[in-house]
């Protein structure tokens, strides 16, 4: 499948698969509990690859790269700000690599920076530009078709992601985290989400979407956070102000601590099972995020393909 190939099929109106969970798929391999897993893209190589292959293999038509924690502001935890560009560079190279052989399309992961600008962080709005814009660069430079800003919390963020992405000329997803708004009697986040949904900061999911159209996103949406169900009630708070394709990346359900692993419970056979009705709801790219697998991908594939018989 080639590039235009994905976004003929996108405008033509059929729901698009991406693929799942990449920190948990590299640590089945090998990385460690807080080691810097953009830093495999140089040492590491053929395992990450091969993330994107048993994706690939699963069914998805979008691949993401291994560098979501790619901007010198994550980098410079682990004492590598120096080697950003190298890091995106070979992690859109590896996906991009696979991609060619399966006919997918690469949208390259771009998450938040950790830190907040001025006035509520200590960081000018230039210098969070320049990171961005230094990893989208180095992102395209790798053979990336896209990137998708996700994880990110807050709109001052995700506008200057969204910017800095768009100036580097890449094609822009721009997914947000929502978390459910509490009970205004007792404080409490019900699982079901009855009271709505706002980022850290309040910002509703109609805001956040045009914001995000405004600010040049090609497609708009969600990721992280919530578990399918809940998903499908937040595209559905979305669609009202959606005028660009709408992406959901749902965790496989809210992690829970069982001893010292965390794991989360909703199986490929629990997710798979609202993929219709979350197609339904609006969402034109469908994946997942923590805690989904290759199983998941392929279980969503077999949804996705009902709907098109």
């Amino acid at each position: 499948m080639a590039k235009g190939n994905f976004l003929e099929r996108l405008k033509a109106g059929e729901v698009l698969l991406s693929d799942g969970a990449w920190g948990t798929e590299l640590q089945k391999m090998g990385l460690e509990a807080g080691g810097n897993p953009e830093e495999w893209n140089l040492s590491h190589s053929e395992k990450v690859k091969q993330v994107s292959i048993n994706y690939y293999e699963a069914g998805a038509d979008m691949g993401l790269t291994n560098t979501f924690n790619g901007t010198r502001f994550r980098q410079k935890h682990y004492g590598m700000a120096d080697k950003v560009a190298a890091f995106n560079e070979a992690g859109a190279r590896l996906a991009k690599d696979v991609a060619l052989k399966y006919g997918g399309f690469v949208t390259a992961s771009m998450g938040p920076t950790g830190e907040f600008v001025e006035p509520l962080g200590l960081v000018s709005a230039d210098e969070m530009y320049e990171a961005f814009k230094e990893q989208a660069a180095a992102l395209k430079k790798g053979g990336a078709d896209a990137v998708v800003c996700e994880t990110i919390f807050n709109l001052p963020e995700m506008r200057i992601a969204i910017r800095a992405a768009k100036d580097a000329g890449l094609f822009t997803m721009a997914t947000m985290f929502f978390d459910a708004k509490a009970d205004p009697a007792t404080g409490d986040k019900p699982k079901d989400a009855r009271f709505g949904f706002a980022t850290m900061f309040g910002e509703s999911p109609l805001e956040c979407v045009e914001a995000m159209q405004a600010a040049g996103a090609d497609v708009i949406g969600t990721n992280c956070g919530n578990g399918i169900e809940n998903m499908v009630r937040l595209v559905r708070e979305m669609k009202p102000a959606a005028k660009a394709p709408i992406l959901v990346h749902s965790n496989a359900g809210i992690p829970k601590l069982a001893g010292k692993k965390v794991i989360y419970d909703e199986t490929p056979e629990v997710m798979a099972a609202k993929i219709k009705e979350l197609a339904e709801a609006g969402a034109n790219i469908i994946g997942g995020c923590c805690g989904t697998t290759p199983e998941h991908i392929r279980a969503f594939r077999l949804e996705l393909d009902k709907l098109k018989r």
